[in-house]
């Protein structure tokens, strides 16, 4: 039996990979968040891999409030890039492989073709910087590590674009969301399999660590996006206006086209990736289940 520690347990992504751990009997999930293990305190991480002979790391914790991250910069360091090296060292000591979760906001979003792991990085705001130290502390420290950039995290839990837009088309006659940010939704559920399918490989003995891209397939803008939530979701008396992001400015800069290419994550790690309609309607179906 493999043991796995499972950080930010209680966030969107770690709640999904809680529910996927019930069909994985053959693996020991060690479920922690802040108030059980403080990922920031080397030591502590240290003791805890250690005392639980952890094998594999599944990252999912860290500082996500773009804006706010602008005025708290020193802290979101401390969780982004210092917490993740401090996972990192424990984890080469311990002989574990650690999959840890970043973010298309270490691009520019400059491109106009999908951005592919080794195109060039830069970050225009303090948590894509954050998350790009992250990723090379990380690297720097832990061989035996994976990467898998994201974008668009959503899911039944927590607070994220699509409950938000489910609440203000049911709350509002009309709203207008920007058209001119292009990208592509990710289901959290769907990447927490991918970091999974990864560790399924691993034990098979095909492991191959370094930076992948994961989201769902096909392109949209929030615009886009927000027609659909709506259109799937049955509301239909609230109409959507495309507007440009010069109309919601915000302390923090948005990469303007952040399409990540998945080519490599797909041939490396045998995965079918579905297109984001796809997976937005089973998380639509899942949400209306719980209520």
């Amino acid at each position: 039996m493999k043991n796995i520690l499972v950080t930010g347990a209680n966030g969107q992504l770690g709640n999904e990979v809680r529910l996927l751990a019930q069909l994985h009997p053959q693996f020991i999930f060690f479920f922690t968040d802040v108030d059980t293990l403080d990922i920031c305190d080397k030591e502590s991480v240290k003791a805890y891999m250690v005392s639980n002979k952890i094998d594999y790391v599944l990252n999912c914790a860290a500082y996500t409030a773009v804006d706010a991250a602008e005025d708290n910069s020193a802290l979101c360091d401390r969780i982004n890039r210092d917490a993740v090296a401090n996972l990192g060292e424990a984890a080469a000591r311990v002989g574990a492989k650690v999959i840890h979760v970043s973010t298309d906001y270490v691009f520019d979003g400059t491109s106009c073709k999908p951005y592919r792991e080794n195109d060039q990085t830069c970050p225009v705001s303090a948590y894509g910087r954050s998350k790009l130290a992250g990723e090379e502390a990380l690297l720097a420290v832990c061989k035996d590590s994976v990467v898998i950039r994201t974008a668009w995290l959503y899911s039944p839990f927590g607070n994220n674009f699509v409950k938000t837009m489910l609440r203000l088309g049911k709350e509002k006659e009309k709203l207008t969301v920007v058209f001119d940010q292009v990208g592509t939704p990710t289901y959290a559920a769907d990447l927490a399999a991918a970091m999974l399918s990864v560790i399924e490989n691993a034990e098979k003995g095909s492991f191959l660590a370094g930076v992948y891209h994961y989201s769902n397939e096909g392109v949209c803008s929030w615009y886009d996006f927000t027609v659909k939530i709506h259109q799937l979701a049955g509301i239909t008396d609230c109409k959507v206006f495309p507007v440009g992001s010069d109309s919601y400015p915000t302390k923090a800069r948005r990469p303007h086209y952040s399409v990540l290419d998945k080519s490599k994550i797909k041939d490396v790690y045998q995965l079918e990736i579905p297109h984001w309609e796809t997976s937005l309607r089973n998380c639509l179906e899942r949400l209306a289940a719980s209520n």
